[in-house]
């Protein structure tokens, strides 16, 4: 299985939070699944971290890089295309981080790790 983590996804599993579901740790601790963490994931942590709103996440915000390769986690790129398509998505959702998130996962043909239900109104696979 391939899947991409929304961001707090990604620090929940870093963190060994309980609020990430138990598939999701399943999905995530599987050997054959195929992780992926989006540029976009990388750029809002930092983002929030800097503004103290992931106070707990600095760490991770000064080096994402090395959390990803850590865990045998895969970056996403943000290409052309998944920003033609987020800027093309129905404006369902404002955040500009989700809504490339949505773009990637719809480009890419990967599941979508988020507890976040505003993500069922767009036509991709979420799983929690």
């Amino acid at each position: 299985m391939r899947l991409l983590l929304d961001t707090h996804a990604f620090l929940w599993w870093l963190d060994g939070d309980r609020r990430l579901s138990s598939r999701g740790r399943r999905l995530i601790a599987d050997e054959t699944t195929e992780v992926f963490v989006s540029a976009a994931s990388a750029w809002e942590i930092a983002i929030k971290a800097a503004s103290g709103k992931l106070a707990g996440a600095l760490d991770v915000a000064a080096d994402v890089s090395g959390c990803l390769e850590s865990q045998g986690f895969r970056p996403l790129d943000i290409t052309v295309g998944h920003a033609q398509r987020a800027g093309s998505l129905p404006l369902l959702h404002r955040d500009p981080f989700d809504r490339m998130l949505v773009a990637q996962a719809l480009v890419e043909g990967l599941p979508l790790l988020s507890n976040d239900a505003i993500f069922d109104k767009y036509s991709l696979q979420r799983v929690w």
